[in-house]
């Protein structure tokens, strides 16, 4: 079990209220990972396993909180437990134990406490206009450009044309990327660090 000095120091600190919460988190958590290491990120103590973050807690003025990282947002504090005031607002032991370890089997199996979303869905093609097809076959640089594109470069040309809520926009707009596809822009390349 691997002890921060700073940690102790982060606690002292702390207002006479959260020394008893932050103490008691403490040793809830090295119960539920033995091994974990402690360190300060971002100015809060934090628990890691094989350096990676599993769980933080940190003190303010009038409440303290508690992350298990990987877990959600719930409630209108940091952490998932909401605003903590006192040892007795502390969710159940089990439930704080049952979510450390859950955290550190991800960390374990995956190198990270938080949980991956299922991967999306690709977003379907959409149609070439065929007015934009016959702009980008009038002028040569912009159809090879356009065709050297990635999809998702394509896609976000085609959504501006697309979206166009009236002709003369969309006219606008096809002559607008027809001119900054010739130079090789992509469609937001203004935006873009150089």
């Amino acid at each position: 079990m691997g002890r921060d000095p700073r940690v102790d120091e982060y606690i002292e600190q702390a207002a006479d209220f959260a020394r008893p919460i932050l103490t008691q988190l403490r040793a809830l958590t090295h119960r539920a990972l033995p091994g974990a290491e402690e360190a300060i990120k971002w100015g809060m103590p934090h628990f890691l396993v094989r350096g990676k973050n599993v769980a933080g807690m940190a003190a303010f003025k009038a409440h303290c909180t508690f992350v298990v990282h990987g877990d959600g947002r719930q409630g209108d504090a940091m952490g998932q437990f909401g605003r903590i005031t006192a040892v007795g607002d502390l969710p159940p032991e089990g439930e704080l134990i049952e979510k450390l370890q859950a955290a550190q089997a991800r960390v374990l199996e995956k190198g990270t406490a938080l949980k991956r979303a299922a991967p999306r869905a690709p977003k379907p093609e959409i149609p070439m206009p065929e007015d934009f097809a016959a702009a980008l076959a009038a002028a040569p640089a912009a159809q090879g450009h356009y065709d050297a594109f990635s999809s998702s470069q394509r896609r976000e040309y085609l959504e501006w044309i697309t979206e166009a809520k009236t002709q003369t926009t969309r006219a606008r707009r096809m002559a607008q990327a027809a001119e900054w596809i010739s130079e090789g822009k992509r469609r937001n390349w203004k935006y873009e660090r150089c």
